[in-house]
C-alpha cells in the first residue's frame, strides 16, 4: 500500500462512533478521507471538528441514507465523479438490533428488512459499483465492519417476515457481511483489492450499544485499533479473505464458508439492487 498521506480512504457511518472516530485517525495521519452520513448538520459538523482537531483540510463529507438503494447509487456517483482513485473502502455504517425502543419490523426505502438492507445490501452495491476506481487504484483495500454476533441466513425468509426478531436480523445482516466478504476476496484475489472482515469489539460505548440498554465491554478505542489495522497495517499487504475477531485471526459462522449459501447470497442481492446481469458471471 502506499503511504497513508497518498490514499484517499472512504468511511461510511462516520459521524458517530467508531467510524468517526477512524475518520479522525485517519485524517491525523494525513489521509484523504471521505466521511459519510445521513444527516448534513451532523455531517458538515463532523466534518469541521476532524479538520480543526487535525489540521488536514482534505476531509471531506458525503449524504446519503443507506437504507435507500437509490441514495447509495448517489454516494457510489458522487465518490466516482470526485475522486480518481480510492485506495480504502470501509463500510461501517450499520444500526442496531433496536433493543428495547422497537419490537416491530421495520422496512426500508426500497420494501427491504431495514437491518439486513443498509448494513448488507448497501454495502454490497456500494463495492460493486466502487469497483472499477478500487481496481484502478491498486494495491487497495476493502475493509467490512461484522461482528460476533452472527446467525444463518433462512433463505425461506431473508426478509423476517415471519417472527421477525431485531437480534436475529442484526446477526443475518453480519453474516450476510462476512460471505460477501469471502466472495470478493476470491474475486479480486490477482486484481490487487484485499477484502477482509473484522468483529472490532464486543458492545463498545457507541450510540446504538447504550440506547439498547447495553453496558459496554469493549472500548472505542481497542475497536478503532482493530480496524486501523486492516486499513493500514502493511503487515496485512497481501492478506485477503480473512476474518478477524478484534486483532486475531477468527472462525465465522459456519454459513460464510459454505461456497453453495454464497452463491445463492450473491444471485439473491444482484436481483434486489438491479445490477445488470453481466455481474451474474
Amino acid at each position: 500500500m502506499r503511504p497513508i498521506d497518498q490514499q484517499v480512504i472512504l468511511v461510511t457511518g462516520s459521524t458517530d462512533g467508531l467510524g468517526r472516530t477512524l475518520a479522525r485517525e485517519l485524517a491525523a495521519r494525513g489521509a484523504t478521507v471521505l466521511l459519510h452520513g445521513r444527516d448534513t448538520v451532523r455531517g458538515e459538523a463532523t466534518m469541521l471538528d476532524i479538520r480543526g482537531t487535525t489540521g488536514n483540510d482534505r476531509v471531506s463529507f458525503h449524504l446519503a441514507d443507506l437504507s435507500s438503494l437509490a441514495q447509495a447509487r448517489g454516494l457510489a456517483e458522487q465518490v466516482l465523479a470526485e475522486h480518481e482513485r480510492l485506495d480504502v473502502l470501509v463500510n461501517n455504517a450499520g444500526i442496531g438490533t433496536g433493543g428495547r425502543a422497537v419490537a416491530e419490523r421495520e422496512l426500508s426505502e426500497d420494501g427491504h428488512e431495514l437491518r439486513f438492507a443498509v448494513m448488507y445490501l448497501a454495502p454490497f452495491l456500494l463495492t460493486r459499483l466502487l469497483e472499477p476506481v478500487l481496481v484502478r487504484s491498486a494495491p487497495a483495500r476493502i475493509v467490512n465492519v461484522a461482528s460476533a454476533g452472527q446467525s444463518a441466513i433462512d433463505f425461506d425468509d431473508v426478509m423476517l417476515e415471519r417472527g421477525y426478531s431485531g437480534v436475529q436480523a442484526y446477526c443475518q445482516s453480519k453474516t450476510a457481511l462476512v460471505m460477501l466478504t469471502f466472495d470478493l476476496a476470491d474475486e479480486f484475489r490477482d486484481r490487487g483489492v484485499t477484502v477482509n472482515c473484522l468483529h472490532p469489539g464486543t458492545y463498545m460505548p457507541t450510540k446504538m450499544v447504550l440506547e439498547a440498554g447495553v453496558s459496554p465491554v469493549d472500548s472505542l478505542e481497542s475497536g478503532v485499533e482493530a480496524t486501523m489495522r486492516l486499513v493500514a497495517d502493511p503487515a496485512l499487504d497481501g492478506v485477503t479473505g480473512e476474518y478477524f475477531d478484534r486483532m486475531r485471526e477468527g472462525r465465522a459462522h459456519s454459513q460464510a464458508y459454505d461456497t453453495k449459501a454464497r452463491r445463492r447470497l450473491r444471485e439473491l442481492s444482484l436481483e434486489l439492487v438491479s445490477l445488470p446481469t453481466a455481474r451474474r458471471q
